[in-house]
This record gives C-alpha cells, sequence and structure tokens, in this order.
C-alpha cells in the first residue's frame, strides 16, 4: 500500500496533515516545524464517529502542544471517509432495530466490534509501520488512546503488537474482550463513567479487572458515556508523558 499525504493545515502551533494508505484514510498531528524522532499515540475515535470527532481532536491538540508528541488517527473500517460495505451496513440497521426493541446491548456492541477487528488491526499495524517512517516521527516509543468502540478495537490492536508501550482505555464492558484483555500487559489507565447508561458498571469493572497488567489505574467519575470530564485529557498526557518520556 502507498502511503499518501493528502493535505496540511496550522493551528495554534499543530499542524495536522491528512493521509490516505490503501484506503485507509487518517490524520498525523505533530508540532508545526518539527523535525527529528517524537514520541507518537494512535487515537481510536467511538462507534458512528470518525478520525476528526471533537474528542479526538480536542485530545491530539492537547498532546501535540503541550507534550510534544505526534497523534495519528484514523478512520475505523466502514467509518469516516472509508467506504461501507453491504454486510456492515445491514448488520448496522438490524443492531439498531434490535436495540429499540430492547435486546441488551452488551452482546451486540461485542458482535459489531468483532466484525471490525480484525481489519483495524491490521490497518494501525499499516499506519503505525508507515507514519514512523516519517522524519518528524520516527520509530519512538507508542502509546494507544481510546475509549468506547476505540476501547473495543484498540483492545486486540495492544495484544497483537508489542510496539505499543501504554495504553489509554475505557466505557466499554468485557462481553467478548477478556481473552484480549488477558494478553495485554502495558501500563493502562482505564476510564469509566459511573452513570453510564451504554455499559453497566459491573461489566466495565470486569474488563478492567480482566487487564494482565500489573500497572493499571482505574479513573471514574460521575455521568453518563460521553461526560468524561475536561481533566481526563490533562491525566491522559502526564500519563503518556510518564511511561513514553
Amino acid at each position: 500500500m502507498r502511503f499518501s499525504l493528502t493535505s496540511q493545515t496550522s493551528t495554534d502551533g499543530v499542524t495536522e496533515q491528512s493521509f490516505t494508505l490503501g484506503e485507509i484514510t487518517g490524520v498525523l498531528f505533530a508540532p508545526q516545524g518539527a523535525t527529528g524522532p517524537r514520541p507518537l499515540i494512535l487515537m481510536g475515535h467511538g462507534g458512528g464517529q470518525h478520525k476528526k470527532a471533537p474528542g479526538v481532536l480536542a485530545g491530539a491538540h492537547r498532546f501535540v502542544a503541550e507534550g510534544g508528541f505526534a497523534v495519528a488517527a484514523i478512520d475505523a473500517p466502514n467509518h469516516g471517509d472509508r467506504p461501507k460495505d453491504k454486510q456492515f451496513i445491514q448488520f448496522a440497521g438490524d443492531m439498531r432495530a434490535r436495540m429499540a426493541a430492547g435486546e441488551d446491548p452488551a452482546g451486540l456492541v461485542a458482535a459489531m466490534h468483532d466484525l471490525l477487528a480484525g481489519q483495524a488491526v491490521a490497518d494501525w499495524q499499516a499506519v503505525l509501520t508507515a507514519v514512523q517512517e516519517l522524519d518528524h516521527v520516527g520509530a519512538g516509543p507508542v502509546g494507544y488512546w481510546g475509549v468506547s468502540m476505540g476501547c473495543g478495537l484498540g483492545m486486540p490492536l495492544l495484544a497483537a503488537d508489542s510496539r505499543i508501550r501504554a495504553a489509554v482505555l475505557g466505557l466499554l464492558g468485557v462481553h467478548g474482550l477478556a481473552a484480549a484483555a488477558a494478553r495485554v500487559t502495558v501500563p493502562v489507565q482505564f476510564l469509566l463513567q459511573w452513570d453510564d447508561t451504554r455499559v453497566p458498571r459491573d461489566q466495565a469493572l470486569a474488563l478492567f479487572d480482566a487487564l494482565g497488567s500489573t500497572d493499571k489505574t482505574l479513573h471514574a467519575n460521575p455521568g453518563d458515556h460521553g461526560g468524561i470530564p475536561a481533566f481526563e485529557t490533562g491525566n491522559a498526557l502526564r500519563f503518556f508523558a510518564r511511561h513514553l518520556g
């Protein structure tokens, strides 16, 4: 697959370079005028979102501007600017109908993530290899940030790729992820919303417990699924600075 930079903009000292790698669409954030290697953070978005979702964009700009990191975000399979296949469209429609009928969403969400995970892991590994060949990124230490679907697709990536040395995860339950979580041994900061109406608290706690890492911290905050406090971005920044340098 050919890695191509397609456009570039700069705002407040942060440069955004859009790129493609085969059918993968993504964006690379870095300090304006950056040269030489630096730690890299991969950021996964939530279900139905994309590589420039507000949470991803805000986090990426802080990680770059305050930490000097490079950040890569990509559209997950069947999301954002990527083509949607018939199987995914049919599955998503069926899932929405079954959830509207009152079916427990945990198994449905897990099945959706399982449908996407194999391709998502391969995508991230290809993007990581390509981005680390750039002069202003290099082959330095790598972290991963992803909550909700970003956690569901990131967990198998962490289990499969030893290049990733630390991760911020959360907003998801253990259903379908216990085996992958057990293979995750890097330091993890795990986010949980105490009043989450999408993810039962006991299931989120079970996922945290299933993580194989001996260096893991649980950050629990009041509020629903999308209500992660802004200060958790600062906590993530300090976490990555501590583990990635």
